[in-house]
């Protein structure tokens, strides 16, 4: 309709608004509420961003491009939280959210300046109904998994109450999808088994990666009391194994092909999840840090040549659908992956007398979770070996693909 690229700088542009609101919030609602507002912004820059890298790099330099993309990734992941710290001990927390600024006009200024494309016009129709439909049903159930068990009992009024609901809109959102003229997520999405298993790959891996970052800095502090800088930098370790072997994940799939390169990738992570998991009951800061790098290293060779796979199935038009559809399954799993997480520690919490603050508990609740890890990555295994085996092409993409018209 428009292009990728009045897309992605609309997305920098909401997500810049958001961080100056976020940055003069005068309330704890209104912070959440321009939260939401970045939200939307990053929800339209990632997807951009991986999409238009699959338009403009061949199938053999797109490895190391979403290689640089993980790396800047890992290495936010360990700047953001530090930087965040230290704003918060010198009592100026809103600087997070302002160094956003110059970071955004420098992002929008160089696509303005470097990114062409020419699009050939055309009428569409926008399928707000089913975006709206699947935004709330997904939003309800996620809602119904995180706050199950916390805010109300699983077998509560409220708990059925937000899953009946949530179930009944996604049913609703299949049959609108039908007959919609341009569906927000179109059939042959779920039709070709290549995009189907690929999306549940991306499942799994969120739900790992989300898992582990969101509890190892826990059981690290909790039954070592070790420092949270600490347990920030050895849960970096994750992030330092994704880019290294995403980057050469290219050698490989060129070599055997996508699917055993994934194979390779989600027995390395299986293998790092369960070392933390056998052995969480001896806490020890070395061992987890290195079970993350493992796993890092499994994730990147999962994630990225699994995500070009599914973008080299696809024509130009369709491909922003599926990088799209890919990194949404990615963002449901580590929702979906944290609220089961949770749910399983706050059980094993909940039958100690001191809860969250005895040490020996938090090394329990988080074996379990490990435990918990370690099952989503073998379920993981399973959509690998689903995954059809595909040829990979080498051509390269042409000045006429970069710089030419495009048909829509």
């Amino acid at each position: 309709m428009v292009g990728r690229k009045p897309i992605i700088l609309v997305g920098i542009g909401l997500f810049l608004l958001g961080s100056i609101l976020c940055g003069v919030a005068w309330s704890m609602p209104t912070l959440i509420a321009f939260r939401v507002l970045q939200g939307l912004g990053a929800g339209a820059v990632q997807p951009m961003a991986i999409t238009i890298a699959g338009d403009i790099y061949t199938l053999t330099e797109r490895s190391k491009v979403q290689g640089y993309l993980a790396s800047v990734w890992a290495i936010s992941s360990v700047v953001g939280p530090t930087l965040g710290g230290v704003f918060s001990s010198l009592g100026v927390w809103r600087g997070i959210f302002l160094v956003n600024i110059p970071l955004c006009l420098l992002a929008g200024w160089m696509l303005v300046r470097t990114f062409q494309e020419n699009i050939e016009r055309a009428r569409h129709r926008v399928d707000y109904l089913g975006a709206g439909l699947l935004t709330v049903a997904l939003s309800l159930i996620i809602l119904g998994a995180l706050e199950g068990g916390q805010a109300w009992a699983w077998n509560s009024t409220v708990s059925i109450g937000v899953f009946s609901v949530g179930a009944v809109l996604f049913a609703i959102f299949l049959l609108v999808e039908r007959r919609a003229a341009e569906p927000v997520l179109p059939p042959w999405v779920v039709s070709r088994r290549l995009l189907t298993t690929t999306a549940m790959i991306s499942f799994g891996v969120g739900a790992v990666m989300l898992g582990l970052t969101s509890y190892v800095p826990t059981f690290l502090e909790g039954a070592l009391s070790t420092s949270p800088i600490l347990a920030g930098l050895a849960l970096a370790a994750l992030t330092i194994g994704w880019p290294i072997s995403a980057s050469q994940s290219g050698r490989l799939y060129l070599r055997i092909g996508f699917r055993w390169t994934a194979m390779i990738g989600i027995a390395v992570s299986v293998i790092g999840t369960a070392a933390l998991a056998f052995t969480a009951s001896s806490p020890n800061i070395l061992l987890v840090a290195a079970s993350c790098f493992v796993v890092g290293l499994g994730l990147g060779l999962v994630a990225t040549p699994t995500l070009i796979a599914a973008q080299t199935s696809v024509e130009w038009n369709e491909r922003g659908v599926v990088t799209g559809t890919n990194l949404f399954a990615r963002s449901i799993g580590s929702s979906i992956g944290v609220a089961v997480f949770g749910a399983i520690a706050n059980a094993v919490y909940a039958g100690t007398p001191h809860g969250d603050t005895d040490p020996q508990t938090i090394v329990s609740a988080s074996s379990a979770v490990f435990l918990a890890v370690l099952i989503g990555a073998v379920l993981t295994v399973i959509a690998v070996i689903g995954m059809p085996a595909t040829e990979h092409k080498t051509h390269h993409t042409g000045p006429k693909r970069r710089a030419g018209v495009i048909q829509k």
